[in-house]
């Protein structure tokens, strides 16, 4: 704790820093007056009854920051941009030409940065029309003419290209992590609400469920900081090589193996999956149909949020994702190939097949553990309100690892910042 408020010092004593800090400060600011300008038509009230029944919208609306419920100019938020970055991340996998450009450096990331601005644009148009039918389902908006749905939906695109600027000028200009402090910054803005309702409606007995609640969280950040950082170190060792008059290799590394490889990715893939059914069903409650109605009542009851049934399909989803994505994102038989390319060899294995195989045997071992950490956090909201009872303040998993990643990602930035500006000095003297 000490560490932290030495490094928020000693950040407010650089000049540079505390320049950045300011503009990151800004930024936030502007968004949060954004984040209340509203589309006009809308029926605010009974849209905020409506992702408050919703499981699935109210997942959408933790990545706008609350800006969807409020259904303002930014209420596609940034869920456009995250998913084109992860459909150009898995494209970079299985085409070979977006994969030698990821490789290239600083140029073949902003190349694939600037792809993902671009299919921004058409998921947001995408997105925009189906939460107009959606609204239009529930009443929730008048029928707009044609020109007027044009500018409805110009309207929430712009709301979300404005939002990617937004990051991308923290990114440049502030402390990085543009995107995911935009996110950080929607997810804790909404805190005081849910704060302000808790204790408005705190009883005696309420209180020592709170009491609980507090102390689970700090349990649960603690377990998620632990597991952020968690590495196996698989040591490298280079042989030595003459080339010319000289001598290479002959040094000792480590690769470090995290032991959460897929972050909140996976969480995000299953969430979407399981909320589908229900989402569905709810279009069919209201059917005269008795059949698809019957249906729609079987789905919405085994698919309840508090149910079994529904908890463990959402952690079996959760840990499966979390292994596709680790063997999307790493991939053994090249780590061993560049490795036994530059004479490098694992202790005890040889270089190659065997080194695939060990390493593979080892990225198992711990995707399991990481795997099953994620699916804990996924259904921690049931089994924290099973426990405390507090209703009005879930302990959102995919919330609150975001919170907890963004957070150390950033103090580590102003570290690095402030090391380079000490080395910066000492070689100035």
């Amino acid at each position: 704790m000490n560490g932290i408020f030495d490094t928020l010092r000693n950040s407010f004593k650089s000049p540079e820093i505390r320049k950045k800090l300011l503009f990151t400060l800004a930024i936030f600011f502007v968004f949060r007056i954004f984040a209340h300008i509203p589309v006009a038509g809308v029926n605010i009230a009974e849209l905020k009854q409506l992702f408050s029944s919703n499981q699935f919208l109210g997942f959408l609306d933790v990545f706008s920051g609350g800006t969807l419920s409020n259904f303002s100019v930014m209420a596609l938020g940034l869920n456009p941009y995250i998913n084109a970055s992860i459909i150009l991340q898995l494209l970079t996998m299985v085409i070979p030409k977006l994969e030698e450009m990821s490789k290239e450096g600083d140029s073949g990331r902003q190349k694939i940065n600037q792809y993902t601005r671009i299919l921004t644009v058409p998921l947001s148009v995408l997105q925009a029309v189906g939460v107009y039918a959606l609204l239009k389902s529930q009443s929730l908006v008048t029928t707009l003419t044609p020109i007027e749905l044009i500018g409805f939906i110009m309207t929430l695109v712009a709301g979300t290209v404005l939002l990617v600027w937004l990051g991308e000028l923290i990114t440049d200009h502030g402390v990085g992590n543009g995107i995911s402090l935009l996110i950080f910054g929607g997810i804790v803005g909404r805190l005081p609400v849910a704060l302000g309702q808790t204790f408005s409606t705190t009883n005696t007995q309420a209180s020592l469920g709170l009491i609980s609640f507090a102390a689970l969280s700090l349990v649960v950040i603690a377990g998620i900081i632990i597991v952020n950082e968690a590495t196996r170190q698989i040591p490298i060792h280079y042989a030595r090589r003459m080339r010319g008059n000289k001598l290479y290799g002959g040094q000792s590394t480590h690769l470090p193996l995290r032991l959460n490889q897929a972050g909140v990715i996976p969480i995000i893939f299953a969430v979407s999956i399981v909320l589908l059914p229900t989402l569905i069903s709810n279009v069919f409650l209201t059917s005269q149909n008795q059949a698809l109605r019957g249906i729609a009542e079987f789905v919405n009851y085994w698919f309840a949020s508090t149910g079994f049934f529904y908890n463990a399909l959402y952690f079996l989803l959760v840990v499966a994702f979390t292994f596709f994505y680790t063997a999307v994102v790493f991939n053994p038989k090249k780590i061993s190939e560049e490795i036994q390319k530059y004479g490098g060899f694992v202790p005890g294995v040889r270089p190659g097949k065997p080194t695939s195989t060990y390493l593979n045997y080892i990225l198992t071992r711990i995707t399991l553990v990481g795997a099953g950490f994620l699916g804990l956090v996924a259904i921690m909201p049931t089994l924290i309100q099973a426990v405390t009872g507090v209703q009005t303040l879930l302990l959102g998993g995919t919330s609150i690892l975001i919170v907890v990643s963004v957070v150390l990602e950033t103090f580590k930035a102003i570290e690095a910042n402030l090391v380079m500006r000490n080395y910066e000095g000492f070689l100035n003297q």
